[in-house]
């Protein structure tokens, strides 16, 4: 097996052999390569001042499609097979010169200390490229993931309208030299941890079952916008990774006439469309899921298996009455994504199992889906409480209810008590009362940094009341918007 990383930078092709597979994408670039441009400010994914861009082939093969995301996250075998733009990349190519973008900045006085820059003229440009995630979002969604303390936003706003659009680096000749058909394998000792790392990159589905089966306790990593926190914030040492970024079925998105299905490495951006038809508020809560580089990232399938009793798509999924696929080598299951979620931090997948895809029903006509992401700030921030309600109402009664949150207890969890004491009652002020009372049976939150319980108690149960204000009055102002929403 290869155990040689190939990747493009600049049109010049760097190899890497012996590398640390969890050193990451901008360790690299700065420890290894000097490029310096490319910050480090909070190793979480928050910030933007590490962002990038990649450039992978479609699946045809036909076409390379950029896409932002932050370096601080990503581990450096994830960009074997790919091209990486940095910073330094936009004067490369002009002798020295500045790109556009970063005429603008500094035309727009739109830098102070200039910390953020970098990541704000990547972003910018790859807007201006229209890479994924950037090419039909308005400006302040596609620069939500950068963040200043210096300038404010007004000049770098300014200065992203005076970049025109331009075309993309055309690498895909260069790109189809560098694809692989054998799984990448690369080994490394960690003489500070005397650990040995094992990373193991699958072609194909018959590649993964083979690599699940021999390292049955090996971290399945897809995005790794959580994994990678497991190594630039809490330090772990991991041991057997099996990376499902080259798995090319695990990125299908099929809508099928009764349900979606969502390979599990379909990532957020990818997904998005297909989730915002099947009802808009999920297209509304995922545009505040994260940023664009970690939209471009993280994927469906990896925030299920994470089990984070905060993630945002979960309760959702679980109010459409979703299920997973999961898989151990010729064996396959499908159980409801309600029931993957057995205590905080463990889940129903045995050792070498996977998951494969996410099965989402389609809405029947006339159910009614609001979802609702409460935090402390609009974007880019983690839920305090997250709530889903998928009612159907025939005439004047509820026929059928389904309730999610996230936040409000150890998993993401259905709220049964409630929607025993909404079905067969009529839509009325009155039910919703009294099904938003059973709510505080139904769960017992806890007080954290984010929320108190009792503001997530009381606020679980005026989302039942907004839910109802909104299928009664849906003309009523009863949502707080992104700026981009009142142009």
């Amino acid at each position: 097996m290869p155990d040689t990383i190939r990747y493009l930078l600049d049109g010049q092709v760097r190899e890497i052999r012996g590398a640390d597979p969890t050193r990451t994408v901008l360790e690299h670039l700065r420890g290894d390569l000097g490029r310096t441009g490319t910050k480090e400010g909070c190793a979480e994914g928050d910030c933007g001042a590490c962002t990038v861009l990649v450039g992978d082939l479609t699946t045809a093969g036909d076409a390379v499609r950029w896409r932002a995301v932050n370096s601080c996250l990503q581990f450096l075998p994830m960009i074997d097979g790919r091209a990486l733009m940095t910073v330094e990349s936009l004067t490369a190519e002009r002798e020295g010169a500045l790109h556009p973008v970063q005429r603008a900045m500094v035309e727009s006085h739109a830098s102070q200390c200039g910390f953020c820059t970098p990541g704000f003229v990547m972003s910018l440009y790859g807007r201006a490229i229209g890479a994924a995630g950037a090419d039909d979002a308005p400006l302040d969604e596609v620069l939500a993931g950068n963040l200043c303390r210096c300038t404010g936003y007004g000049p770098i706003l300014a200065a992203a309208e005076a970049t025109p659009p331009e075309p993309a680096p055309d690498v895909a000749d260069a790109l189809r030299n560098l694809r692989r058909t054998a799984p990448l394998a690369l080994s490394h000792h960690d003489p500070i941890h005397d650990a040995s790392r094992r990373w193991v990159s699958p072609r194909s589905i018959d590649d993964l079952v083979r690599a699940a089966e021999a390292h049955p306790t090996a971290i399945f990593v897809a995005g790794a916008t959580d994994v990678g926190l497991w190594v630039t914030k809490q330090h772990r040492a991991l041991e057997t990774i099996i990376s499902l970024g080259e798995v090319a079925e695990l990125r299908a998105i099929e809508a099928r006439p009764d349900h979606l299905v969502l390979g599990a490495m379909a990532s957020y951006a990818d997904a998005l469309p297909a989730l915002s038809n099947l009802a808009p508020d999920l297209g509304a809560m995922i545009r505040r899921l994260g940023s664009t580089q970690v939209r471009n990232a993280g994927t469906v399938g990896g925030n299920i298996a994470n089990g984070s009793p905060i993630g945002d798509m979960p309760p959702a999924l679980i109010a459409l009455g979703a299920r997973v696929r999961l898989r151990r080598g010729a064996d396959r299951r499908s159980l409801p994504l309600e029931d993957f979620f057995l205590v905080y931090g463990r889940q129903d997948r045995a050792p070498g199992e996977w998951l494969e895809a996410v099965v989402i029903p389609k809405p029947r006509p006339g159910v009614v889906l609001k979802v609702y992401k409460l935090t402390k700030r609009f974007d880019q921030d983690i839920s305090a409480v997250c709530g889903a309600f998928a009612l159907e109402i025939v005439n004047g009664l509820v026929a059928n209810a389904r309730v999610a949150f996230g936040g409000m207890a150890a998993t993401p969890s259905r709220a049964r008590g409630c929607e025993a004491a909404l079905i067969g009652r009529p839509w009325s002020a009155d039910t919703v009362e009294a099904a938003a009372a059973v709510l505080a049976e139904d769960f017992q939150p806890i007080s954290d940094l984010r929320a108190s319980a009792d503001y997530r108690r009381i606020a679980a149960a005026n989302l039942l009341h907004k839910t109802f204000a909104e299928s009664r009055l849906p003309a009523a102002s009863t949502r707080i918007l992104a700026a981009s929403a009142y142009d």
